[in-house]
């Protein structure tokens, strides 16, 4: 199947890789069916594209790449509306506003984006911490190290 991106043009999509959001995504409750694909050049950073709409799409990170501290902890009524089994279906990526210069830029820490990689199905969880921001920066200030 060919779909329209916003950022990488026409391209060919696996249907078994489509994403399911049962009730969209917050702000986009008609975004119901997205791909998620790697940019080129760039190993930290994802697009959540919409299979419907191409101007709708997000640029995503895993967050633990970032933060590798980073823990969220999934109430039952997320396991089982994503029929979550075991851990190893779980991906977990944070949408990046994007700001000029880039180092500017934002993660979603608060709100997630859980998906179930075996069966295809995701929402955006918000969690119910202030531990995380919805605008952590995108490079962590540098933690001063002896040595």
């Amino acid at each position: 199947m060919n779909i329209q991106t916003k950022y990488l043009g026409e391209i060919a999509i696996d249907e078994r890789k489509i994403i399911h959001f049962l009730t969209g995504i917050p702000g986009f409750p008609n975004e119901k069916e997205f791909v998620l694909m790697d940019l080129p050049d760039t190993p930290i950073f994802q697009v959540l594209q919409s299979i419907k709409t191409p101007t709708v799409a997000f640029i995503v990170s895993n967050p633990y790449q970032i933060y590798p501290d980073y823990s969220i902890e999934l109430d039952d009524n997320l396991i089982e509306s994503l029929q979550i089994k075991e851990v190893k279906e779980v991906a977990v990526v944070a949408i990046v506003t994007l700001k000029q210069p880039f180092h500017l830029s934002t993660l979603n820490l608060k709100a997630p984006i859980v998906i179930n990689t075996s069966l295809g199905e995701g929402k955006q969880y918000i969690l119910n911490t202030e531990a995380y921001s919805s605008k952590a920066p995108i490079t962590p200030q540098s933690v001063e190290r002896e040595g």
